[in-house]
């Protein structure tokens, strides 16, 4: 007679039960990322406003000290935010009416770039010899259908909702924050220690981003390139997203180096803001950010690649603080 299995073997168990944690915990992150997708509506205005509270917050704590009601504090901190956000949005909307303008010659020297080509992709027209010539397409047309930046908010969907989601968290959660913390009272201090770490690293880089800004615009300027401050204006606000927006600029600044110039020195601008990325990623950040905020940059790539994927662009801003105000919380010693 064979010898039965012994189901009850702990090498067994152990096996199953750490197969079925592991399929669990599965389940368990698909079911949250299907649930931050579709609450986006509602969660991605609360997480933005979360983020602005812990930044503001040694400002109102500072201030609370020296005597001044927390409550107008609160109230203070949402139109200063309200107006830095509308006033960032009314320097864009300018950035936006010049690439309607340009874009006529934008598609122009895309084309008469991927003519030069011709040979390597004549093929093409073999394959598909009744495609549609691109030389038809109208620039104007294509212009006018890319909305203004108000024109793009006001039609986003729900637009009013979350706004209102946005202001009304930002508003509570500046005014009850210690509240709130007190009912943990053995994470309160943990708590408060990353809300000054974001805090620290939201100063600092908006420091190092509005020097590359000014920087960038000075360059370009000496280049020739022309609008010198909108492309500062961009490396400034763009920098917030790392990897990604300096691509951005990049790439940018590609295109217009061929609409304006070509040949070779079209390459200059985008050259000389990829050494000025490099000289502020390399050496600026470090020195003004410091060692305590430093996550591996790996994970700092994915945080901000999911959050975009999940949230769009306010996903790509609340990531990286968001991801440093968890490292704080599991390490509040910042092992």
């Amino acid at each position: 007679m064979k010898d039965s299995v012994r189901h009850d073997d702990p090498a067994t168990v152990v096996t199953q039960g750490t197969l079925v944690t592991a399929c669990l915990c599965i389940l368990a992150g698909v079911a949250l990322v299907s649930a931050l997708v579709l609450a986006k509506a509602i969660l991605a205005p609360i997480a933005l406003a979360l983020v602005l509270g812990i930044v503001v917050s040694p400002v109102v704590e500072f201030l609370v000290k020296k005597g001044a009601p927390r409550i107008l504090l609160s109230v203070a901190m949402v139109w200063i935010i309200l107006g830095a956000i509308f006033g960032l949005l009314l320097l864009v909307e300018p950035a936006f009416s010049m690439v309607k303008r340009i874009l006529p010659d934008i598609m122009d020297t895309v084309r008469m770039y991927l003519a030069s080509f011709s040979d390597v992709f004549a093929g093409l027209e073999e394959v598909n010899p009744d495609s549609e010539d691109p030389a038809v397409i109208d620039e104007t047309t294509l212009a006018d259908q890319i909305p203004s930046v108000s024109q793009a908010i006001w039609l986003a969907p729900n637009f009013g909702a979350q706004f209102l989601i946005f202001v009304g968290t930002l508003f509570f959660f500046v005014l009850t924050r210690n509240e709130l913390y007190a009912a943990l009272p053995q994470r309160a201090e943990t708590l408060l220690r990353a809300d000054r770490a974001v805090s620290s690293y939201f100063a600092a880089v908006s420091l190092v981003n509005t020097g590359l800004g000014v920087a960038t615009g000075v360059v370009m300027a000496l280049i020739g390139v022309e609008y010198p401050i909108f492309w500062g204006l961009a490396a400034a606000v763009l920098n917030f997203f790392l990897y990604l927006g300096p691509i951005c600029i990049i790439g940018g600044l590609l295109i217009a180096g061929l609409v304006q110039f070509g040949g070779a020195y079209a390459f200059l601008p985008p050259l000389a803001f990829f050494a000025l990325n490099s000289i502020e990623a390399q050496f600026v950040t470090p020195l003004i950010v410091g060692q305590h905020v430093r996550v591996n940059p790996l994970f700092v790539f994915l945080s901000i690649i999911t959050g975009l994927w999940i949230w769009g662009p306010v996903g790509a801003i609340v990531a990286l603080p968001f991801v440093i105000w968890i490292k704080r919380i599991v390490a509040p010693s910042g092992s």
